[in-house]
């Protein structure tokens, strides 16, 4: 600490004692006395640590739709469906029946419902005794099945078809004459074909829940999210997702395809460190069904200034610098500069020297400005004690200018650090095919401020990344 000067060094007394009275009007106005000051430091304390920044959590959902062509079914139903599809013997009425495909199946949507023909050709023959006479006779013919399946999935993951017949229209009609006589069959065959809709629409339903599988490819997007992703090799910065539940929309027949949309909802997370451990899931939660899927995440950014390195920067700023008081007539200079937190607000401990000499400490609440994308200070005041100190030896420094100029020039910036994450971000968004079926995109829209927090080691700014994440899904066959 500077020594206090004694005042009679400021000038070189004459002899003559005519000089006195201007010599004391110097030393009145001219070389003032200087003095020290050395106020109580003001504690040191904080309400976040860094892991609680780390876990400062934000609501996202990852979008993930899920289509399935309605021609890629159909081509699976008729690769499924061949040949002989059904056979009856009734000795009781006389008679027998074969059913083959005839042609391919077709299917077509409309109002949220699959509709499909089966062509079908149908062998029958009928015993019968006419005239004494006994025999049996065959026909060919051909029917065109009509079936409507609705879709939808149980909370367990396994899909649900729900088949119901619309009936069936004639192509060509059975017909069995016996000496030129005509043996009504095409009752028999109706009520045959009436009686077995059921089983055909069961024999439907059955084939589809065995072919389509939805928890296999939801299991693995599951665990695509939860892998984390480095949005800075500097920094060392992952992000995490952590998945909660999963909701789903019903299922939509339109436009050439079976399409619904799930959402997996959880919170994100920026860490920073090595990478963490995720272990691959297994099993997901239960489905719920819903209405509409929320579109969008949110990734909370972290930009560092680290109390150390701020110091040195304001210490490159600040330190050798001088200022003037009441029009020169108090002068201080800037000698060091030290930064802590209490709580909220940043304590600044500045050394000068001049016409005050010790140390003076300012308060001031940080704050991220988005467009400068810098970490500053606002509302820069004296510290209670330094306040109460200044007021009986420097009042002057009070209603100056220092901590206006503290402040104006107590800037830092971490738009290097907002920039790497934003383009880390960007890159694990491109659209890319993951595994068969899945392909995973999305979009990085915009940068909303949070907070600036203040832990044990750092000025820390949350800034919150807002866009949308998919993970598609198609191929179900």
């Amino acid at each position: 600490m500077l020594q206090k000067q004694p005042f009679v060094t400021c000038f070189r007394l004459s002899k003559s004692l005519l000089f006195l009275p201007v010599v004391c009007f110097l030393v009145l106005t001219g070389c003032q006395p200087s003095t020290t000051t050395q106020p109580k430091a003001p504690t040191e304390s904080y309400k976040h640590t860094n892991m609680d920044i780390q876990s400062e959590k934000h609501r996202s959902t990852v979008h993930v739709p899920i289509e399935l062509s309605i021609a890629e079914l159909t081509r699976h139903l008729n690769t499924q469906v061949q040949g002989l599809i059904y056979e009856d013997n009734d000795r009781q009425e006389g008679f027998k029946i074969k059913v083959w495909k005839r042609a391919l199946i077709v299917a077509e949507a409309r109002d949220s419902l699959l509709y499909y023909t089966v062509p079908l050709k149908i062998w029958g023959e009928k015993s019968y005794q006419v005239l004494g006479i006994t025999g049996a006779q065959a026909t060919e013919f051909q029917i065109n099945l009509k079936f409507m399946t609705r879709f939808g999935v149980d909370p367990d993951w396994k899909v649900r078809s729900q088949t119901v017949s619309a009936g069936f229209d004639w192509v060509t009609k059975p017909s069995i004459k016996v000496a030129n006589i005509e043996i009504p069959i095409t009752g028999i065959i109706s009520r045959k074909i009436s009686e077995n809709l059921e089983t055909f629409s069961k024999a439907i339903d059955k084939n589809i829940q065995e072919s389509i599988e939805v928890k296999p490819y939801v299991v693995q997007a599951w665990n695509l999210i939860r892998e984390p992703r480095q949005l800075s090799e500097e920094y060392r910065t992952w992000l995490v997702v952590t998945p909660t539940d999963i909701l789903m929309t019903p299922f939509q027949v339109d436009k050439g395809k079976i399409s619904t949309s799930i959402g997996i909802r959880g919170f994100t997370q920026t860490l920073t460190g090595e990478k963490p451990t995720i272990k691959p899931a297994t099993e997901i939660p239960n489905l719920m069904i819903v209405k509409d899927i929320p579109k969008g995440f949110q990734i909370g950014l972290i930009g560092v200034v680290p109390y150390e390195e701020a110091s040195k920067l304001a210490a490159t700023q600040f330190v050798g610098k001088r200022f003037d008081f009441k029009e020169g007539k108090y002068k201080i200079e800037v000698t060091s500069v030290d930064i802590y937190g209490q709580n909220d607000k940043l304590i600044i401990k500045s050394g000068v020297k001049g016409s005050i000499n010790g140390v003076i400490y300012l308060k001031g609440i940080p704050h991220y400005d988005a467009a400068s994308r810098t970490l500053s200070l606002k509302n820069v005041d004296y510290d209670l004690d330094t306040k109460n100190v200044l007021l009986k030896t420097a009042n002057w420094l009070l209603q100056g200018k220092f901590a206006k100029q503290i402040e104006q020039q107590f800037v830092f910036s971490v738009g290097d650090q907002v920039d790497e994450a934003q383009k880390a971000i960007r890159q694990q968004l491109t659209n890319r095919k993951v595994a068969k079926g899945v392909a995973f995109g999305g979009r990085l829209d915009r940068l909303d401020p949070d907070q600036v927090y203040l832990t044990p080691t750092s000025l820390v700014a949350l800034i919150v990344a807002k866009g949308q994440i998919d993970v598609k899904i198609d191929g179900l066959l």
